[in-house]
């Protein structure tokens, strides 16, 4: 591996179902030790009507799993699926429901064999439950996840979902729509999850308010000095892969007011945050071009530089760049666990896989 910081103990795949597509995961760690990971599965491909959100779990710290959950099944694709075990030991998941494969426009030409049967599936959805289940949602579970409340309107939407701060909020950071224009928001609970309200706005730099749009999928990671730090991917076109590097933006107020999301040095995406034992900050994140595969890098101040010369190399042998979303939690000090989504073998649709890792 190219970076100096960790070594890899393992990668391997931890759910599969064959001939199924599955995609955007997010860990956490329950209060015993237990490891759930929850991501969307059941997928035709990588847009289709049929995603659910699943839940698999771990005991041994990763080494086995168990069969899937389905928590979400709605007539729409539920997709993205973010993860948070508080400090009262409720689980709260979030997800947003996607209805773009009814596009012609976008999908007709991509998904030439499925396309008319998601078209079928869409005109057989009535409008009032479209109208329902469309949108970005959370859930709670307070014992364990063999049961959860009703959905409630989270207001923005992002793949790893909300963190639990200091002083008891949660916290998400994501897109979202204000005055009529995307853009990148903060929103938090002051009752685990039950409710949601904005807290505030991230600014866009003057010279990238066009690219608006281009902000998204972001995370977010509460350090020590209760500075809040968020990173977004930034992905303005397919045309100027110089230019996808995450941005930044901080809070100092407790997620009220943000600085201006200003350009880092590190190409990928999107972002998943965490603060380690050490203090240190950690982001994984995956990467789209060759050689495809998903890498970490620590902020060792705070957030304020990302120590990007001694990148962290998990994989590089994705066959393709259909893959990413990694998520990380610390299993003890020093001791990590990241899943992302990637194909297995060439030919095969895409999996939840793992590696275990550990840093110097």
């Amino acid at each position: 591996m190219a970076g100096i910081q960790a070594s890899v103990r393992w990668s391997k795949v931890i759910c599969k179902q064959p001939g199924n597509y599955l995609g955007w995961p997010t860990i956490a760690r329950a209060g015993d030790g237990e490891l759930l990971v929850v991501f969307s599965g059941e997928r035709e491909t990588h847009v289709c009507p049929y995603g659910v959100n699943q839940l698999i779990r771990s005991r041994d710290g990763g080494e086995t799993w168990s069969d899937a959950e389905t928590i979400n099944n709605s007539p729409l694709d539920d997709r993205d699926t973010g993860l948070l075990v508080t400090r009262s030991g409720a689980l709260v998941i979030t997800w947003f429901t996607g209805v773009s494969y009814s596009d012609p426009q976008r999908y007709r030409e991509q998904y030439p064999a499925e396309y008319m049967s998601w078209l079928r599936h869409w005109r057989k959805i009535p409008p009032r439950d479209r109208e329902r289940y469309h949108g970005h949602w959370s859930r709670r579970s307070t014992d364990g996840g063999k049961t959860w409340e009703p959905q409630v309107d989270t207001i923005v939407t992002a793949p790893h979902g909300p963190i639990q701060l200091a002083d008891g909020r949660l916290m998400m950071v994501g897109n979202a729509r204000v005055e009529g224009r995307p853009t990148v928001a903060a929103v938090e609970s002051r009752d685990e999850g039950r409710s949601w309200r904005m807290a505030g706005v991230i600014p866009i730099p003057e010279d990238k308010l066009a690219d608006a749009q281009y902000f998204n999928e972001p995370h977010l990671v509460e350090l020590q000095d209760r500075r809040i730090v968020t990173l977004i991917r930034y992905e303005p076109t397919k045309r100027r892969y110089d230019e996808w590097h995450m941005h930044q933006s901080e809070s100092l107020d407790g997620g009220r007011s943000w600085t201006s999301a200003h350009r880092t040095p590190i190409w990928g995406w999107p972002p998943h945050l965490i603060r380690l034992a050490s203090g240190d900050a950690l982001v994984t994140y995956g990467i789209r071009r060759q050689p495809f595969g998903e890498r970490a890098c620590l902020s060792h101040d705070g957030g304020r530089t990302w120590d990007i010369e001694n990148e962290i190399v998990l994989r590089d042998d994705a066959p393709n760049g259909d893959l990413g979303y990694p998520a990380t939690v610390e299993i003890e000090p020093g001791e990590l666990l990241t899943i992302y989504y990637q194909v297995e073998n060439e030919g095969e649709k895409t999996c939840i896989m793992a590696t275990r890792w550990s840093l110097a």
